[in-house]
């Protein structure tokens, strides 16, 4: 309920500002933005990560509480052509999620066993590829996708302790793609983007127990990541 609450937040104030773009004949601003061989700008958002778990046996699910995280970065654009854009855009990628273990009964059942808060401060690395139509007056949509690569500094992947002493290790490095989709409004001294991605892992993250049989990690073939980002840009 909370998200939504946000998203609505954020398209009562843009809908003023959407309604003076989608005139017939608007006033053209930033008429040479997109002629330059290379853009920079920023980008703040949010985002809501998941966990996709593979089991070896069919036994209940691993809870996931998602929390809501934050974004923040720089974009490097060059341009290929009129429809096409390469984009890098390094950033900081806050998000939290919970995880809630079954299987554990009677004295077991504590709050030590049972929950695991998983907080994640990454580095993002990708490298997308932005296809837009035609401008139309002073909008134009887009579709951006890619490969990033990630790096997790709350991992606790060397972490000698594991889930017997309450950690959750993960592993340091992952590999994504992303695939979303937005639009350009070209305002009268920047551009402004919203847009919505997702991101989902390929690597397997999870790092093991030293217990096979860990009642944690046992039953878990693989772990990875999926995603949502809200972003708003700024060139």
């Amino acid at each position: 309920m909370k998200n939504i609450l946000l998203l609505l937040i954020g398209l009562l104030c843009l809908n003023t500002m959407t309604h003076a773009q989608f005139n017939e004949n608007p006033i053209l601003n930033l008429e040479n933005e997109d002629k330059a061989l290379l853009n920079w700008g920023y980008f703040l958002g949010f985002n809501q990560y998941d966990f996709k778990f593979d089991y070896k046996n069919d036994t209940r699910d691993i809870l996931v509480d998602k929390g809501l995280g934050f974004n923040v970065g720089l974009i490097g654009e060059l341009r290929l052509n009129e429809f096409l854009d390469l984009r890098f855009e390094p950033g900081l990628h806050y998000g939290a999620r919970t995880l809630g273990f079954p299987g554990f009964t009677g004295e077991e059942a504590t709050k030590g066993n049972t929950i695991r808060e998983v907080k994640s401060t990454y580095i993002n690395f990708p490298l997308l590829l932005k296809v837009s139509t035609r401008r139309f007056g002073n909008w134009k949509p887009f579709l951006i996708g890619g490969p990033s690569m990630s790096m997790n500094l709350g991992s606790n992947e060397t972490n000698l302790d594991d889930n017997e002493s309450g950690t959750f290790r993960m592993k340091k490095w992952v590999y994504n793609y992303e695939l979303g989709f937005g639009i350009d409004f070209y305002l009268e001294y920047f551009k402004f983007t919203p847009s919505i991605r997702g991101v989902f892992t390929l690597n397997d993250e999870l790092v093991r127990d030293d217990d096979p049989n860990s009642p944690w990690t046992g039953n878990i073939d693989a772990l990875r990541t999926r995603g949502l980002f809200i972003n708003l840009t700024f060139e």
